[in-house]
């Protein structure tokens, strides 16, 4: 069986939905579960939905609209019949997202989040799979909330993998082998039914998911990019196709930022010898890029990986102690507490300075717990540069010129420099 992943970027609108549908009818023969996003943008416009229903915002009912709006002027583009039941599908949908908005807020950021943005895959992966059987493609979509069960650690979910590989492997696999499956990336389900997402940027790892428990031959995810690059060609016009990534370097790479991959997709797929292609939508026949154990499976290619929009956030003791272990015990339990990420961490003897990314709630929240026992100064609008493979390279010059390095690190495999523009 094989688990395709299509993200927003590839299903934004009806004509990029029309040359999904032309994939998979080249597939139609094979096995085929099949993993989507949300459609374009809409996680976004969703989380302003969010951010606006908890702070009480007058923009709300515009956000929705918006949200609205755009699926039925998919919908009006791919169904000549206005009478066709996906409208009045599409229409429940945004009536049950109403519903939500309109209740009192009694529960913490993070629930609120998982059940607001979670529409936007529940909504494109009942678009994509009805069009499908309008062209003839036989397909039967699926709620991944009822397969996918994690914990209650709302935005971040935790799989719980025994209960999920049990219901996936004895409920709906027997589904998959017989007809293509529709589900949605990103989202699962706790033990008291609440929705919960698994991350930004998550579908990746929904199809590692149902690959590990159906035990997959391939995953393969479809980008609007010829297979995994070793730079983003918006930012390097001469980038370069990396043809071929073992399990530890894809690994390495999606964990420092490359955005083709999400960091928790590969562990799974490593430990059952799952080989990922990751592929143009745009090309569908050229090779992409394959990523599978082996040595023969490496690159020694220079990458370069951008992360924008960073925070350096340096801590000193207020007591004039070492920043030692007890010192580093409650950063990082402010730091799990309040679901912060740290990308570049260095400490001395006097000092902890750690890059994360700008998030202004999570910030200021992390900023009250610290000023306890810290003294605390933040920068912001910072970029971070991370070189893999750099030893015995030339590093472009125009990377640093014009910028102040504000931290710098290195390893034998990773160069990290912090930048600020002047």
């Amino acid at each position: 069986m094989k688990i395709f992943k299509f993200g927003g970027a590839s299903v934004k609108d009806a004509e990029s939905i029309r040359n999904v549908a032309k994939i998979l009818n080249s597939y139609a023969s094979d096995k085929v579960l099949v993993v989507i996003s949300a459609m374009a943008k809409t996680t976004n416009l969703l989380e302003t939905v969010t951010d606006s229903f908890i702070n009480n915002k007058a923009d709300l009912v515009s956000k929705m609209n918006e949200f609205s709006s755009f699926h039925f002027n998919i919908c009006n583009e791919l169904f000549s019949d206005p009478n066709h039941p996906i409208f009045n599908d599409i229409e429940n949908l945004c009536l049950e997202l109403e519903c939500l908005t309109e209740k009192e807020v009694k529960d913490d950021y993070d629930f609120v989040y998982d059940q607001i943005v979670s529409f936007g895959e529940l909504i494109s992966t009942k678009i994509i799979s009805t069009y499908l059987l309008s062209q003839g493609i036989k397909n039967k979509w699926v709620d991944a909330r009822n397969f996918i069960f994690t914990n209650s650690n709302f935005r971040e979910a935790s799989v719980n993998w025994s209960e999920t590989e049990h219901i996936i492997s004895t409920k709906l696999k027997p589904f998959a082998e017989k007809s293509m499956v529709i589900t949605q990336g990103f989202i699962g389900k706790d033990r008291n039914n609440a929705t919960t997402t698994l991350g930004r940027e998550g579908s990746d790892y929904s199809a590692a998911i149902f690959a590990w428990c159906l035990n997959a031959e391939s995953v393969t995810i479809w980008k609007d990019v010829a297979g995994v690059m070793n730079a983003d060609p918006k930012k390097f016009a001469n980038a370069e196709k990396i043809d071929s990534l073992s399990f530890d370097q894809a690994i390495e790479l999606a964990y420092y930022g490359a955005s083709v991959i999400h960091p928790k997709t590969i562990q799974p797929l490593k430990s059952k010898g799952i080989p990922l292609h990751v592929k143009s939508f745009l090309n569908p026949s050229e090779s992409g890029t394959v990523v599978k154990e082996g040595n023969e499976f490496n690159t020694d290619k220079i990458c370069f990986i951008f992360k924008e929009n960073q925070t350096l956030i340096t801590l000193k003791t207020r007591d004039f102690s070492f920043v030692a272990e007890n010192n580093l015990q409650e950063i990082f339990r402010i730091l799990a507490t309040h679901k912060v990420r740290v990308n570049v961490m260095q400490n001395s003897a006097i000092s902890f300075k750690m890059v994360v990314d700008f998030n202004e709630r999570k910030l200021s929240n992390i900023g009250k717990d610290l000023t306890h026992s810290f003294e605390t100064k933040q920068t912001n609008n910072l970029r971070l540069v991370s070189i893999y493979n750099h030893v015995g390279k030339e590093i472009p010059s125009d990377i640093t010129s014009g910028s102040k390095i504000l931290l710098e690190q290195k390893t034998d495999r990773v160069l990290h420099l912090l930048i600020a523009d002047n």
